[in-house]
């Protein structure tokens, strides 16, 4: 990794009771407003899978996209968007999952990727992992593979992490959090 734990973690500010109480909301945009700590956060995607085997780059409604998008370009890989329920305009596959705080539903667009595919996924976090396992059943519907799960930040005693390994999906992240650390 090009920066250290400590830095990367001083610059996601958490915000208590977000959006519900008792829940502490790890706000990436203090990331994204720094250019230097954008740049190290990318850098250190570019580094990890710059000659990693893979072929699409996958990225999770809404804070994915910004990480995906970039590292898409970069490594000059097609970009697969899942998003929230209702948002893409044509034939989707549709995969319902348990949040934090309730059901929603996640979406792709059926042509997006064809037997044989691997998907590298990008989220901001990885909590209790149901988005990304969501994402993971539609990935393997339309014929391809998860190659891994990444995401900026991880919260293991949420054991999403460890849900997706279960299920033989790799995970990377930069940083991961206690629930009680501030």
């Amino acid at each position: 990794m090009i920066f250290d734990d400590f830095s990367i973690k001083t610059l996601i500010r958490p915000v208590p009771d977000f959006p519900k109480p008792g829940v502490v909301f790890r706000d990436i945009t203090p990331l994204f407003q720094s250019p230097r700590a954008l740049r190290l956060v990318i850098d250190s995607f570019i580094q990890r899978y710059v000659e990693a085997d893979f072929s699409h780059i996958g990225a999770m409604d809404a804070r994915g996209f910004l990480i995906g998008s970039i590292v898409a370009y970069e490594l000059n890989k097609p970009l697969v968007l899942f998003r929230k329920q209702g948002k893409l305009p044509a034939e989707v596959l549709s995969e319902g999952y348990q949040t934090e705080y309730g059901e929603a539903f996640l979406e792709v667009h059926a042509d997006s990727l064809c037997e044989g595919d691997s998907v590298l996924m990008f989220d901001d976090l990885i909590a209790t992992g149901g988005t990304l396992l969501a994402a993971a059943k539609l990935v393997r519907r339309m014929g391809a593979s998860l190659f891994e799960a990444a995401a900026i930040i991880d919260l293991p005693e949420l054991g999403g992490s460890q849900r997706l390994q279960d299920v033989g999906i790799p995970t990377f992240s930069l940083t991961a959090f206690a629930l009680d650390e501030r």
